[in-house]
């Protein structure tokens, strides 16, 4: 048995500026992806997933029944008879891998599912957000509900706001392009929950409250704009500003070996670093109009492209 490939997830924009409401950007990336299995000889690995997948089946049959209804029965046989998820995605990095997960399982157990073919009204991708959501919370204790809406669609989602979601196009990709979004690994796993815990502790200082509404989101909304009309210019100067703000406000979110790389894209405008996710670890998002410069400034770190302009 195999189940069908779910990719994982990068928010280009957006990281904690869509609890509050701001606009945000999310991608498939594919170089990554999970799917549902069985083995008859299962590894060390896929027991644990199943252990893991058995405490996640008994949260969904749980979730309330007006939201989504599952076939409790073959889902529980399925996990009792050693189905796991078989999956590249790292986790605690910020790319989608409880998304993915959440997406594989509503693609097999769920009735009346609404599916990727439909004309994906708003009101059906706020209906899937809200079972995602409710899905996801088991692994984060709060989920908007975008990563798994991702993974499931494998399309670019525009967040307009909590309650305006939209499948977008995203420009196309120049082979020759010079510019890139890449992904820099910080070697350390990151945790979702205790570092929304510390943005939720600050968000009651009404100096940070100022600082998320009146730059952070007002440069992310930008950086969106931007990105969508193909205007790299201007992306590349709010994405500058937003590198700082974030550098300056959030820097409990920025693994420590990071603070000087972090300082110095800033300087040089070799690159300019954001957070990939929620922080703490896991990977650190880049933006650089010169991808051959970028790299010989980060020489001693992996960059991984997913994005040309």
């Amino acid at each position: 048995m195999k189940g069908p490939l779910f990719y994982s997830k990068i928010l280009l924009f957006g990281e904690y500026g869509i609890i509050k409401d701001s606009k945000g950007l999310s991608i498939p990336y594919n170089f990554y992806n999970g799917a549902l299995k069985k083995d008859e000889n299962p590894s060390e690995d896929a027991i644990k997933s199943n252990e893991s997948l058995k405490r996640f089946a008994n949260h969904i049959i749980n979730i309330n029944k007006n939201i989504v209804v599952f076939d409790n029965a073959r889902l529980q046989a399925d996990v009792n008879s050693g189905m796991y998820f078989d999956s590249s995605i790292p986790q605690g990095y910020g790319v989608g891998s409880s998304g993915a997960l959440v997406a594989a399982l509503y693609d097999k157990y769920a009735h009346d599912k609404i599916t990727v073919l439909e004309n994906l009204t708003r009101e059906k991708l706020l209906k899937l957000k809200t079972i995602f959501a409710a899905m996801e919370s088991f692994f984060h204790g709060k989920s908007s509900g975008l990563d798994p809406l991702n993974s499931y669609l494998s399309i670019p989602i525009l967040i307009n706001s909590k309650d305006n979601i939209e499948a977008t196009g995203i420009p196309a990709q120049p082979s020759a392009g010079k510019g890139a979004v890449f992904l820099l690994d910080s070697g350390i796993v990151g945790e979702t929950a205790p570092m929304v815990s510390l943005f939720m502790e600050n968000m009651k200082q009404e100096g940070f409250r100022n600082m998320l509404k009146n730059q952070f989101i007002k440069h992310t909304d930008a950086c969106v704009d931007d990105f969508l009309k193909g205007d790299v210019k201007s992306l590349f100067r709010n994405t500058k500003k937003l590198s700082k703000i974030v550098l300056n406000n959030f820097k409990p979110m920025i693994p420590q070996q990071f603070h000087d790389l972090w300082q110095s894209g800033l300087e040089t405008n070799d690159y300019y670093l954001k957070l990939c996710g929620s922080g703490g670890g896991g990977y650190v998002l880049g933006f650089t109009e010169d991808i051959k410069k970028a790299k010989k400034s980060l020489s001693n770190y992996k960059l991984e492209v997913v994005y040309n302009f």
